[in-house]
């Protein structure tokens, strides 16, 4: 494997992705569309990671941690029931859920994951 550190979408602040070792380090995801309701922006996230990951050559199936900042604890059980229909059963990753004030108040929900690649 090469030392070599492949970076994604580099901006001044961060990049959307590392990827180092055969590891993929996704930065925090948030829905573009923050006028959508918790499953809908759950929705677009979790859509965000399976682009990021397939431009890496990995997928779902390989996420070693995921990381989730929801906003509202009473969206628990929303955010959930779409966390459940999109990871693939078996191969559900290690998690921690945490209530948390985002950067912006529009989104309900981010999410962290690092994937082997």
């Amino acid at each position: 494997m090469s030392n070599s550190i492949e970076r994604y979408d580099v901006g001044p602040r961060m990049s959307e992705m590392a990827v180092y070792n055969g590891v993929a380090y996704l930065a925090g995801q948030v829905a573009e569309d923050g006028s959508q309701g918790i499953e809908g922006q759950t929705a677009q996230v979790l859509a965000a990671i399976d682009k990021l990951l397939a431009r890496a050559g990995t997928d779902k199936t390989r996420i070693l941690r995921a990381q989730i900042f929801i906003v509202d604890l009473a969206d628990f059980a929303a955010m959930n029931g779409v966390w459940e229909q999109w990871v693939t059963p078996g191969h559900t990753p290690p998690r921690a859920t945490v209530q948390a004030a985002l950067a912006r108040p529009e989104w309900k929900i981010e999410i962290v994951v690092t994937a082997a690649v």
